[in-house]
């Protein structure tokens, strides 16, 4: 298997990364600074064997991640999957909330990498996005109760961190031609400009595509490498909203990506997946 990986120098797409190394994988990774695993050992010894590839480059830059795709379809072995993790940590107003810099990284990222992405099924690589859970109206109403001010207040501004991730997931759904709640309404034009559309290309024309909706997300250890109990389900993962979803680690998130959303692709394709313990 060969992976692009754009957003993976920390977090879940690291985490994914390191996982699909040890099973074999080559992994191509887009990185701003592709010094970020100098001192980094497990995944030195990928780089020193070939199995990964560094290439440097800014996902908020079409030509960046045209180059990118372009190389990691290079060779005899054909690009399987593209790993979309982008993130970045925001900062905090007092006013505002956690607000991003700039505030469409995730819609801007995503809109050049559908825009290079080839549009005859056959060989569209399969795309896993990472996004978030309470996204919208819809999904907002589904959260436990505790958590609701938190999403509201700090998760949901009009710049904040959800409002980038539900331009993401717009763009996505227009180029997969998924339904669209109405009572989610469209992105803020910051966040989504007039003729975003063209950028995405014919509606429809994404046939190979899942988005992963974790719960709020810790710092924990992986439950599902690490069973509490034998037999016992590590996590909760639905193509519906869920009830009592609170969190999931950035490496459990991680772990369903790799032992379970790449391997039963047939089972997964063309859902939006909540994961939550």
């Amino acid at each position: 298997m060969k992976v692009l990986v754009i957003g993976g120098s920390r977090n879940i797409g690291y985490y994914s990364a390191q996982r699909l190394l040890g099973n074999g994988a080559t992994v191509i990774f887009l990185l701003r600074n592709t010094s970020c695993f100098d001192t980094d050992e497990s995944i030195k010894q990928y780089i020193a064997s070939g199995k990964a590839r560094l290439v440097q480059g800014d996902a908020l830059k079409k030509e960046d991640v045209g180059k990118a795709l372009a190389i990691a379809s290079e060779g005899d072995e054909p690009l399987d999957a593209v790993h979309f993790s982008v993130g970045t940590f925001p900062k905090f107003s007092i006013t505002k909330g956690l607000v991003l810099d700039p505030p469409n990284l995730c819609a801007r990222s995503m809109l050049n990498l559908l825009s290079v992405l080839p549009r005859d099924p056959a060989s569209q690589p399969k795309l896993v996005v990472v996004s978030s859970t309470g996204l919208g109206k819809t999904a907002h109403a589904a959260l436990p109760l505790p958590l609701k001010p938190f999403y509201g207040l700090v998760l949901d501004g009009a710049k904040g961190p959800h409002a980038d991730k539900l331009g993401m997931e717009r763009v996505i759904t227009y180029a997969a031609g998924w339904e669209w709640p109405a009572a989610d309404g469209e992105p803020d034009k910051t966040i989504l400009a007039d003729g975003w559309q063209d950028h995405v290309g014919p509606y429809g024309w994404l046939k190979h595509a899942v988005v992963v909706r974790p719960a709020l997300l810790t710092d924990g250890d992986s439950v599902g490498e690490n069973p509490k109990k034998a037999g016992e389900a590590p996590y909760r993962a639905l193509d519906h909203e869920m009830k009592g979803g609170y969190t999931i680690s950035r490496k459990d998130v991680a772990h369903f990506i790799v032992t379970r959303v790449l391997p039963e692709w047939n089972q997964w394709e063309g859902k939006r997946v909540r994961i939550a313990y």
